[in-house]
């Protein structure tokens, strides 16, 4: 049963970026470029992992966070922030987000931060 990933970014770039890593790593994904109704987009597929950018279009990345980790059903699925931000680490922190990935970021930091929350 293969792991499935939702990386949420508006940035179509990445979106691709993460898709073809993801992809080629074995990984189910699913990509969105707004986190409106983040409860509804996440409901609907159900995530191992979540990845959430900073900057998202209407709700932004830390209400979203917050949104999911009020969520009986949702508040498990590790949610990592990432942001090219130099304070991500604090925006991370604000958001309760379980860890979280500078942009840019290489291949292998993007693997090792899905097998770090994933390894059970």
């Amino acid at each position: 049963m293969n792991k499935k990933v939702f990386v949420f970014d508006d940035n179509a770039d990445i979106l691709e970026l993460c898709t073809i890593i993801l992809e080629d790593a074995g990984y189910e994904i699913k990509t969105s470029s707004t986190s409106n109704n983040i409860i509804d987009q996440v409901l609907s597929y159900i995530p191992d992992i979540i990845f959430m950018d900073n900057w998202l279009p209407d709700v932004g990345g830390i209400d979203a966070t917050r949104e999911l980790k009020q969520h009986a059903t949702l508040k498990n699925i590790p949610v990592i922030y990432f942001s090219a931000n130099n304070d991500v680490k604090s925006l991370a922190e604000q958001a309760g987000a379980d860890g979280y990935l500078s942009k840019p970021f290489d291949i292998e930091e993007l693997e090792n931060i899905i097998h770090k929350h994933l390894s059970v």
